[in-house]
Protein backbone atom coordinates (compact mmCIF):
# COMPACT_ATOMS: atom_id res chain seq x y z
CA UNK A 1 0.00 0.00 0.00
CA UNK A 2 1.19 3.51 -0.83
CA UNK A 3 0.08 6.11 1.70
CA UNK A 4 0.32 9.88 2.17
CA UNK A 5 3.79 9.68 3.74
CA UNK A 6 5.13 7.69 0.80
CA UNK A 7 3.98 10.24 -1.77
CA UNK A 8 5.38 13.17 0.18
CA UNK A 9 8.69 11.36 0.63
CA UNK A 10 10.71 8.74 -1.24
CA UNK A 11 7.97 7.48 -3.56
CA UNK A 12 7.06 10.98 -4.68
CA UNK A 13 10.73 11.74 -5.29
CA UNK A 14 11.20 8.64 -7.45
CA UNK A 15 8.06 9.36 -9.46
CA UNK A 16 9.28 12.92 -10.01
CA UNK A 17 12.53 11.53 -11.42
CA UNK A 18 10.62 9.03 -13.56
CA UNK A 19 7.88 11.30 -14.92
CA UNK A 20 8.91 10.86 -18.55
CA UNK A 21 8.78 7.07 -18.40
CA UNK A 22 5.54 7.19 -16.40
CA UNK A 23 3.84 9.45 -18.95
CA UNK A 24 5.15 7.10 -21.63
CA UNK A 25 3.57 4.12 -19.90
CA UNK A 26 0.16 5.80 -20.20
CA UNK A 27 0.55 7.08 -23.75
CA UNK A 28 -2.15 4.80 -25.17
CA UNK A 29 -4.59 5.60 -22.36
CA UNK A 30 -4.01 9.35 -22.12
CA UNK A 31 -5.66 10.35 -25.44
CA UNK A 32 -8.66 8.16 -24.61
CA UNK A 33 -9.04 9.85 -21.23
CA UNK A 34 -8.63 13.29 -22.80
CA UNK A 35 -11.30 12.38 -25.33
CA UNK A 36 -13.71 11.52 -22.50
CA UNK A 37 -12.87 14.81 -20.81
CA UNK A 38 -13.45 16.77 -24.01
CA UNK A 39 -16.91 15.24 -24.17
CA UNK A 40 -17.90 17.44 -21.21
CA UNK A 41 -18.68 21.15 -21.15
CA UNK A 42 -16.56 23.07 -18.64
CA UNK A 43 -15.31 26.50 -17.64
CA UNK A 44 -13.00 25.62 -14.72
CA UNK A 45 -11.11 22.35 -14.20
CA UNK A 46 -9.33 20.64 -11.29
CA UNK A 47 -6.96 17.71 -11.92
CA UNK A 48 -6.94 15.48 -8.83
CA UNK A 49 -3.63 13.79 -8.01
CA UNK A 50 -2.15 15.57 -11.01
CA UNK A 51 1.36 14.20 -10.50
CA UNK A 52 3.82 15.64 -13.01
CA UNK A 53 1.00 17.49 -14.74
CA UNK A 54 0.53 15.89 -18.16
CA UNK A 55 -3.28 16.02 -18.12
CA UNK A 56 -3.48 19.49 -16.56
CA UNK A 57 -0.95 20.90 -19.03
CA UNK A 58 -2.77 19.37 -21.99
CA UNK A 59 -6.12 20.82 -20.92
CA UNK A 60 -4.64 24.25 -20.19
CA UNK A 61 -2.90 24.34 -23.57
CA UNK A 62 -6.02 23.27 -25.47
CA UNK A 63 -8.34 25.63 -23.56
CA UNK A 64 -6.45 28.87 -22.85
CA UNK A 65 -9.68 30.55 -21.72
CA UNK A 66 -10.30 27.94 -18.99
CA UNK A 67 -8.56 28.07 -15.59
CA UNK A 68 -6.97 24.71 -14.80
CA UNK A 69 -5.76 23.72 -11.32
CA UNK A 70 -3.65 20.66 -10.59
CA UNK A 71 -3.63 19.33 -7.02
CA UNK A 72 -1.18 16.81 -5.59
CA UNK A 73 0.41 15.93 -2.25
CA UNK A 74 3.88 15.24 -3.70
CA UNK A 75 5.99 18.43 -3.70
CA UNK A 76 8.67 17.10 -6.04
CA UNK A 77 6.10 16.01 -8.60
CA UNK A 78 4.57 19.48 -8.46
CA UNK A 79 7.99 21.01 -9.06
CA UNK A 80 8.10 19.07 -12.33
CA UNK A 81 4.52 20.02 -13.18
CA UNK A 82 5.16 23.73 -12.60
CA UNK A 83 8.23 23.65 -14.81
CA UNK A 84 6.30 21.91 -17.59
CA UNK A 85 3.43 24.38 -17.39
CA UNK A 86 5.30 27.59 -16.68
CA UNK A 87 4.27 29.21 -19.98
CA UNK A 88 0.56 28.51 -19.54
CA UNK A 89 -1.03 31.56 -17.91
CA UNK A 90 -4.29 29.75 -17.12
CA UNK A 91 -2.59 26.91 -15.24
CA UNK A 92 -1.65 26.63 -11.57
CA UNK A 93 -0.57 23.81 -9.29
CA UNK A 94 -1.52 23.54 -5.63
CA UNK A 95 0.18 21.39 -2.99
CA UNK A 96 -2.40 19.68 -0.83
CA UNK A 97 -4.68 16.71 -0.25
CA UNK A 98 -7.62 16.89 -2.65
CA UNK A 99 -9.68 15.04 -0.04
CA UNK A 100 -9.52 18.03 2.29
CA UNK A 101 -8.21 21.13 0.51
CA UNK A 102 -10.49 24.08 -0.29
CA UNK A 103 -9.97 25.07 -3.92
CA UNK A 104 -10.97 28.61 -4.81
CA UNK A 105 -11.80 29.23 -8.45
CA UNK A 106 -13.49 31.86 -10.56
CA UNK A 107 -15.53 30.82 -12.43
CA UNK A 108 -16.69 28.00 -10.12
CA UNK A 109 -15.19 24.55 -10.71
CA UNK A 110 -17.41 22.50 -13.00
CA UNK A 111 -15.13 19.62 -13.96
CA UNK A 112 -12.96 17.27 -11.90
CA UNK A 113 -10.54 14.99 -13.74
CA UNK A 114 -7.83 12.50 -12.83
CA UNK A 115 -5.54 10.01 -14.52
CA UNK A 116 -5.07 7.21 -12.02
CA UNK A 117 -4.92 9.67 -9.11
CA UNK A 118 -8.02 8.87 -7.05
CA UNK A 119 -7.30 5.35 -5.74
CA UNK A 120 -5.23 6.45 -2.76
CA UNK A 121 -7.77 8.21 -0.53
CA UNK A 122 -7.84 6.79 2.99
CA UNK A 123 -11.60 7.45 3.20
CA UNK A 124 -12.83 7.58 -0.39
CA UNK A 125 -16.47 8.28 0.49
CA UNK A 126 -15.47 11.32 2.53
CA UNK A 127 -13.00 12.40 -0.17
CA UNK A 128 -15.51 12.26 -3.01
CA UNK A 129 -18.12 13.92 -0.82
CA UNK A 130 -15.69 16.76 -0.13
CA UNK A 131 -14.85 17.05 -3.83
CA UNK A 132 -18.54 17.19 -4.74
CA UNK A 133 -18.86 20.09 -2.31
CA UNK A 134 -16.12 21.94 -4.20
CA UNK A 135 -17.92 21.99 -7.54
CA UNK A 136 -20.93 23.74 -8.99
CA UNK A 137 -24.22 21.83 -9.34
CA UNK A 138 -24.30 19.81 -12.54
CA UNK A 139 -20.53 19.42 -12.69
CA UNK A 140 -18.82 16.35 -14.14
CA UNK A 141 -16.24 13.97 -12.72
CA UNK A 142 -14.05 12.05 -15.20
CA UNK A 143 -11.24 9.76 -14.08
CA UNK A 144 -9.29 6.69 -15.08
CA UNK A 145 -8.19 3.90 -12.76
CA UNK A 146 -6.89 0.36 -13.08
CA UNK A 147 -9.39 -2.48 -13.21
CA UNK A 148 -8.75 -5.56 -11.05
CA UNK A 149 -5.15 -6.66 -10.63
CA UNK A 150 -6.02 -10.03 -12.18
CA UNK A 151 -7.23 -8.22 -15.34
CA UNK A 152 -3.93 -6.37 -15.65
CA UNK A 153 -1.69 -8.93 -17.31
CA UNK A 154 1.36 -6.68 -16.97
CA UNK A 155 1.20 -6.97 -13.18
CA UNK A 156 0.98 -10.74 -12.91
CA UNK A 157 3.54 -11.19 -15.68
CA UNK A 158 6.21 -8.93 -14.18
CA UNK A 159 5.60 -10.09 -10.61
CA UNK A 160 6.26 -13.66 -11.73
CA UNK A 161 9.96 -12.73 -11.89
CA UNK A 162 10.08 -12.46 -8.09
CA UNK A 163 11.23 -15.38 -5.92
CA UNK A 164 7.83 -15.32 -4.19
CA UNK A 165 4.63 -13.89 -5.67
CA UNK A 166 3.37 -11.13 -3.33
CA UNK A 167 -0.21 -11.53 -2.11
CA UNK A 168 -2.85 -9.25 -3.55
CA UNK A 169 -3.42 -6.13 -1.46
CA UNK A 170 -6.63 -5.62 0.50
CA UNK A 171 -9.00 -4.19 -2.14
CA UNK A 172 -10.54 -1.91 0.49
CA UNK A 173 -7.21 -0.24 1.24
CA UNK A 174 -5.68 2.61 -0.79
CA UNK A 175 -3.54 1.40 -3.66
CA UNK A 176 -3.27 1.19 -7.44
CA UNK A 177 -5.98 -1.48 -7.75
CA UNK A 178 -8.31 -0.20 -5.03
CA UNK A 179 -10.85 0.93 -7.65
CA UNK A 180 -10.76 -2.24 -9.71
CA UNK A 181 -14.13 -3.49 -8.45
CA UNK A 182 -16.81 -1.60 -10.35
CA UNK A 183 -19.47 -2.29 -7.71
CA UNK A 184 -17.27 -0.87 -4.95
CA UNK A 185 -16.50 2.28 -6.94
CA UNK A 186 -20.16 2.79 -7.79
CA UNK A 187 -21.06 2.47 -4.10
CA UNK A 188 -18.36 4.97 -3.11
CA UNK A 189 -19.52 7.52 -5.65
CA UNK A 190 -23.25 7.13 -5.07
CA UNK A 191 -22.81 7.23 -1.28
CA UNK A 192 -20.84 10.46 -1.62
CA UNK A 193 -23.60 12.04 -3.68
CA UNK A 194 -22.56 11.55 -7.30
CA UNK A 195 -25.13 10.45 -9.86
CA UNK A 196 -25.35 9.15 -13.44
CA UNK A 197 -22.27 6.99 -12.87
CA UNK A 198 -20.93 5.29 -16.00
CA UNK A 199 -18.01 2.88 -16.44
CA UNK A 200 -16.13 2.44 -19.69
CA UNK A 201 -13.65 -0.50 -19.81
CA UNK A 202 -10.45 0.34 -21.65
CA UNK A 203 -7.93 -2.27 -22.76
CA UNK A 204 -4.60 -0.84 -23.80
CA UNK A 205 -0.88 -1.55 -23.71
CA UNK A 206 1.47 0.02 -21.21
CA UNK A 207 4.86 0.92 -22.66
CA UNK A 208 7.68 0.15 -20.24
CA UNK A 209 10.74 0.41 -22.46
CA UNK A 210 11.88 1.55 -25.86
CA UNK A 211 14.98 2.32 -27.88
CA UNK A 212 18.11 0.32 -28.64
CA UNK A 213 17.93 -1.43 -25.26
CA UNK A 214 14.19 -1.47 -24.75
CA UNK A 215 14.36 -4.48 -22.42
CA UNK A 216 17.00 -2.86 -20.22
CA UNK A 217 15.00 0.37 -20.19
CA UNK A 218 11.85 -1.48 -19.11
CA UNK A 219 13.69 -3.51 -16.47
CA UNK A 220 15.25 -0.36 -15.02
CA UNK A 221 11.91 1.44 -14.89
CA UNK A 222 10.17 -1.49 -13.18
CA UNK A 223 12.84 -1.59 -10.47
CA UNK A 224 11.87 1.99 -9.58
CA UNK A 225 8.12 2.28 -10.20
CA UNK A 226 5.27 -0.20 -9.93
CA UNK A 227 4.49 -3.42 -8.03
CA UNK A 228 7.92 -4.99 -8.63
CA UNK A 229 9.92 -2.01 -7.34
CA UNK A 230 9.71 -2.55 -3.57
CA UNK A 231 10.17 -6.36 -3.62
CA UNK A 232 13.24 -6.04 -5.86
CA UNK A 233 14.70 -3.31 -3.65
CA UNK A 234 14.56 -5.74 -0.73
CA UNK A 235 16.67 -8.36 -2.51
CA UNK A 236 20.46 -8.60 -2.37
CA UNK A 237 23.33 -10.42 -4.04
CA UNK A 238 22.71 -13.47 -6.22
CA UNK A 239 18.97 -13.50 -5.51
CA UNK A 240 18.61 -9.94 -6.78
CA UNK A 241 20.73 -10.67 -9.86
CA UNK A 242 18.69 -13.78 -10.65
CA UNK A 243 15.43 -11.86 -10.25
CA UNK A 244 16.59 -9.09 -12.58
CA UNK A 245 17.64 -11.71 -15.14
CA UNK A 246 14.21 -13.38 -14.94
CA UNK A 247 12.52 -10.00 -15.29
CA UNK A 248 14.60 -9.21 -18.38
CA UNK A 249 13.69 -12.58 -19.91
CA UNK A 250 9.99 -11.92 -19.28
CA UNK A 251 10.16 -8.44 -20.77
CA UNK A 252 12.04 -9.71 -23.82
CA UNK A 253 8.99 -11.83 -24.69
CA UNK A 254 7.00 -8.62 -25.03
CA UNK A 255 9.53 -6.67 -27.09
CA UNK A 256 8.75 -5.78 -30.69
CA UNK A 257 10.13 -3.09 -33.00
CA UNK A 258 12.14 -1.47 -30.23
CA UNK A 259 9.27 -1.26 -27.74
CA UNK A 260 8.41 -3.32 -24.65
CA UNK A 261 4.70 -3.14 -23.88
CA UNK A 262 2.25 -5.33 -21.99
CA UNK A 263 -1.56 -5.48 -21.82
CA UNK A 264 -3.30 -3.35 -19.20
CA UNK A 265 -6.92 -2.79 -18.20
CA UNK A 266 -8.53 0.40 -16.91
CA UNK A 267 -11.86 2.01 -16.23
CA UNK A 268 -12.79 5.47 -17.37
CA UNK A 269 -15.49 6.57 -14.95
CA UNK A 270 -17.83 9.48 -15.57
CA UNK A 271 -20.26 10.85 -12.98
CA UNK A 272 -22.30 13.98 -12.34
CA UNK A 273 -22.90 16.26 -9.39
CA UNK A 274 -26.66 16.74 -8.94
CA UNK A 275 -28.07 20.06 -10.01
Amino acid sequence: MTDHRDWTGKVGSIWAQEWRRTDRSFRELTPILLGAIEGQSFSSVVDIGCGAGEIACALAADHPEVPVTGVDIAPELLDVARERGERLANLRFVLGDAAAIEIASSPPIDLLVSRHGVMFFKDPVAAFGHLRGQVAPGSALVFSCFRERTENFWVEETLSALPVMPPAADPNEPGPFAFGDRNRVETILSTSGWTDIAFHPIDYRMTFGEGEDAVGDARDYLTRVGPTATPIAQLEGPERAATLARLADILAKHAAQGIVSLPAAAWIVIAQSPG
